[in-house]
């Protein structure tokens, strides 16, 4: 049951064999080309082969595990080698001997055509024949080694990379049978002692090890203790000297055909570079777990015993492919993708796809996939498409670079013909139609007429204008030739730039509906933001003024839309004289449609949400760089998101020569209205303020004018009593009657703070309310000569003040001994809006003289109440909503509020104390004409 059953040996003292009738017989598939190893029923002739194996001296038995009928039923004889073997080698021989076309070569039995076909596959991969099937020069090479064809083609690349030392040692090694052994009852144990010649990324250079190690004993041992190195190292003694013997032979053939050793160490990649070179048909890539694609789609799987199982790396090569169980790569190493590609240019499949104009390198390049034996070896390489195929390049060129002005180039046909196309595009844009440039088609069809075929890039096109004048001018196009018909658009209907100021803004038309900058976009630096105002916005342009007009009438309700039709004609007489007044087109438009008609129309009447977008502009908002930092049709929501943004901008920004800190005098010259920065694409007017820190002053630049002002007064009012520190001093140790009316603050604050609060609104009710800006030292000077004023300016206050808060306390009094709810509420929010924190600081002189009047007002309102509380709460629904409608304001916005803030404590007098009388007219109706005329014209 042994080997020995298939050899013609006679072995005294056998008597018995047992025939399983199975043999391990050697197969090549010429399909997969890969040597199996498969277990199949053997020929009537290797059984009786077997048989013969006892009763050789005497008689004996021999056992067959399978019927007389299987017997019977088997080939008489087994397949001749071959008949079941790669035949380049044959095939190589038989060119080189000059024997003839194998296909009429009378064999004793013919193999399979596919098997001659396959061998000629193996030499034109190894480059031992031409594509005609001609022996070539390196296949008279390879046909002179004594071994397989994949080593000799190993060991001529090695000869011209430099590494035939490693080569030789590594095929001499695979042609003999492996003298590793591995015995059954002690595998651990080998594997350990194998261990010293592992290598981490490769079993090619295992071998090698092997070798270096092994001869540097040899040299250094006598033959018994070599041969007990082996017997301890698990290493067979007569197939090292094989190995040796075969290396010496590949050795001398080698130096017969002029192949040179290197004589230093070849590297890694030059090695398996080489022995890739034999082996194109054992590259593999990782495709799983375990899994790897080898050629022609083969699932393999690394051999367990190999180095490189655990490790699975990306891209291996084996020295054989064989299957038993599976498909098993044995002897694998890593390598790199990027090698194979210039060993197999002649194998390689090459497909492209996706070509695409390059604006970078001005011509069409394509994805290419390069495949061997149907495995991707390079994805996604970009090519010149030109290459590949010039027609379809040259279309692609024309159509992407000329048409679609997609090149980037500076010859003047390109930028003539590129400018007269950019200028009609803006005249569709600003008319909204797309019936003035010629089609596409037809620009194809003149560039592709006058260009030669074979311009396919921005190097060709050079190359061609350069070669003549006339062939630049043949190929400028004119105004005519690019418009379908004429026309001429009004710089005043449609203008390339808004003015706001001294600003100009750069507006860009786009007529591309559905998408967000449909319409006209306006560029405005960030810091510019706040300085823009939103009405001004609203009227867009004069060219689109009428249809904007139109879509507002036609958003009216029908109960309003019925008094203006027909209604283009109604825009046209509305349009008469009707210019930008300040105020919102939306206002504007409502009061002109009512002197026109005598139908009353709101703002809030028009249904803004069904205009068009391109119908409000859009506001692109740039940092100083030029770069987009939002967008959006509402420069209120803008403002609001980007506020933190603009002062961090212009605290970030590189300070201007005028911005100051630490100041504690006006010792900085003259402080300029304004200032020019420049932001991106404009200039940006920017306001100096005076800035208050605490114990010092600072100059910073603002976006916004009425910022700049409020702080400047701030600032200013900090100067004034650094500067009057005697002053300052006196008037907080001689404040009239302060230690009687102080303890009536008791409840709201401490002493200290009402003393600063009295102090500070002295110096501002004297030296800066109501008063001209101070801009330079003069000025300054000049209002410090008032400080005479400052006393008198005291008295006044602190009598006042006094007064209030006498009268507070006596209010609070009589509300906690009375319930007089809701009244007593509302009159508490009242006392709270009238004394706030930094009272009276924060309080105008002018509305402080009328505490008194606020104060008996609220008296009168008391002493009726016991008889009045359901006509009082009916009128505090009145005033709470317009209170109401002022808490909601920013605090920020409060300041131009102010006049509406104290009339509705007039509107209180008028509503709860008519007896006591107003300081001006107030009404309902005077108070929301006065809300609408301040917020209509908010910036």
């Amino acid at each position: 049951a042994t080997n020995v059953a298939e050899t013609s040996l006679t072995v005294p003292g056998i008597r018995y064999v047992i025939d399983p009738g199975l043999a391990r017989i050697s197969r090549y598939s010429f399909r997969s080309r890969v040597q199996q190893l498969p277990i199949e029923p053997v020929s009537r002739a290797s059984a009786d082969q077997r048989k013969g194996r006892c009763g050789r001296i005497s008689d004996g038995v021999c056992f067959r595990l399978y019927s007389e009928e299987d017997y019977d039923s088997r080939p008489e004889f087994t397949d001749p080698e071959i008949m079941r073997t790669n035949l380049a080698s044959v095939i190589l021989q038989m060119l080189q001997l000059k024997l003839g076309d194998i296909q009429r070569f009378p064999f004793v039995e013919r193999p399979d055509r596919k098997q001659i076909n396959d061998g000629f596959a193996l030499l034109y991969e190894l480059g031992a024949v031409d594509g005609q099937r001609q022996i070539t020069r390196l296949g008279k090479q390879l046909a002179r080694f004594p071994v397989d064809l994949r080593f000799a083609r190993m060991l001529v690349a090695a000869g011209q990379l430099g590494c035939l030392h490693e080569i030789i040692v590594i095929t001499s090694a695979l042609t003999v049978q492996d003298p590793r052994d591995r015995p059954f009852d002690h595998q651990q144990a080998a594997d350990e002692a194998h261990q010293q010649y592992r290598d981490e990324r490769s079993d090619f250079l295992a071998l090698t090890n092997l070798w270096k190690i092994y001869e540097e004993l040899r040299q250094s041992l006598k033959a018994g203790q070599l041969r007990k190195y082996c017997r301890q190292n698990f290493l067979s003694f007569m197939r090292m000297r094989e190995w040796r013997e075969m290396h010496r032979q590949l050795l001398l053939i080698c130096r017969e055909m002029g192949l040179k050793e290197n004589q230093g160490p070849a590297d890694y990649g030059v090695i398996h570079r080489a022995l890739l070179a034999g082996l194109l048909g054992q590259v593999a890539v990782r495709n799983g777990e375990h899994e790897y694609q080898g050629a022609r789609n083969r699932k393999t799987f690394i051999f367990p015993g190999s180095s490189q199982f655990k490790r699975k790396p990306a891209w291996i090569v084996s020295a054989e492919v064989v299957e038993t169980s599976r498909l098993f790569a044995r002897t694998v190493a890593e390598i790199d993708s990027r090698w194979i590609e210039p060993l197999a240019g002649h194998l390689v499949r090459r497909t492209w796809h996706d070509p695409v104009f390059d604006e970078k390198l001005g011509q069409v390049m394509a994805r290419e996939e390069v495949t061997l034996y149907g495995i991707v070896i390079v994805r996604h390489r970009m090519v010149d498409f030109s290459t590949v195929n010039e027609m379809e390049a040259r279309e692609l060129f024309i159509q992407q670079g000329l048409v679609e002005g997609r090149l980037k180039t500076r010859l003047k046909f390109y930028q003539h013909n590129h400018r007269l196309i950019r200028d009609i595009e803006q005249l569709e844009s600003k008319t909204r139609r797309r019936d003035l440039l010629v089609e596409s088609r037809a620009l194809y069809e003149f560039y592709d007429q006058h260009l030669p075929a074979t311009v396919s890039s921005e190097i060709g096109l050079r190359a061609y204008v350069n070669e003549s004048k006339a062939n630049a001018a043949r190929l400028e196009l004119t105004r005519e030739e690019l418009m379908r018909r004429e026309a001429q658009l009004s710089e005043s209907l449609y203008p390339d730039r808004l003015n706001v100021g001294n600003a100009s803004l750069p507006l860009h038309y786009k007529f591309e509906p559905g998408t967000s900058d449909d319409g006209i976009s306006v560029d405005i630096p960030l810091v510019m933001l706040g300085q823009v105002p939103a009405s001004q916005l609203d009227w867009i342009v004069p060219g689109l003024l009428r249809e904007k007009c139109l879509a507002l009438i036609k958003s009216l309700p029908k109960s309003l839309r019925k008094h203006f039709v027909p209604a283009p004609e109604t825009v046209e007489k509305a349009l008469l004289d009707f210019d930008y007044d300040g105020r919102e087109l939306v206002d504007a438009f409502a009061d002109r449609l009512f002197r026109l008609s005598g139908t009353r129309v709101s703002a809030s009447d028009f249904q803004l949400g069904n205009i068009e977008d391109y119908l409000a502009l859009n506001i692109r908002v740039l940092d100083e760089r030029g770069r987009l930092v939002a967008s959006g049709r509402d420069i209120r929501v803008l403002r609001e998101s980007l506020g933190q943004e603009v002062s961090e901008h212009l605290a970030s920004r590189k300070p201007h020569p005028l911005e100051r800190q630490g100041l504690t005098d006006w010792d900085f010259g003259a402080l300029p209205d304004s200032v020019e920065v420049r932001e991106g694409p404009v200039n940006v007017k920017l306001y100096p303020a005076l800035v208050d820190d605490g114990t010092t002053v600072s100059i910073n630049l603002c976006e916004n004018q009425r910022q700049a002002r409020l702080l400047s007064e701030k600032g200013l009012l900090r100067l004034l009593l650094i500067r009057l520190a005697d002053q300052r001093r006196f008037l907080e140790k001689n404040i009239p009657n302060f230690e009687t009316f102080s303890l009536y603050y008791a409840t709201r604050g401490t002493r200290a703070a009402l003393i600063e609060n009295l102090v500070r609104a002295v110096f501002r009710f004297t030296l800066v309310e109501g008063k001209p800006e101070v801009r330079n030292t003069g000025e300054f000077e000049a209002r410090l000569e008032k400080r005479g004023e400052l006393f008198e300016r005291m008295e006044q206050v602190a009598r006042i003040v006094a007064s209030v808060l006498q009268q507070t306390m006596a209010i609070e009094g009589q509300l906690r001994e009375n319930d007089f709810e809701p009244a007593a509420s509302d009159i508490r929010r009242q006392l709270d809006r009238l004394l706030p924190a930094d009272f009276p600081e924060s309080v105008p002189f002018e509305w402080l003289r009328h505490y008194p009047r606020y104060f008996r007002a609220i008296h009168h309102r008391i002493e009726r109440l016991p008889g009045y509380l359901d006509r009082d709460s009916q009128l505090i629904d009145i005033i709470r909503p317009l209170e109401l409608r002022y808490e909601t304001v920013e605090e920020s916005e409060r300041e131009r509020l102010t006049r509406f803030r104290w009339m509705l404590e007039e509107f209180r007098i008028s509503l709860f104390a008519q007896s006591i009388g107003t300081h001006l007219p107030v009404s309902e109706k005077r108070l929301e004409k006065e809300w609408r005329e301040v917020m209509g014209l908010r910036q």
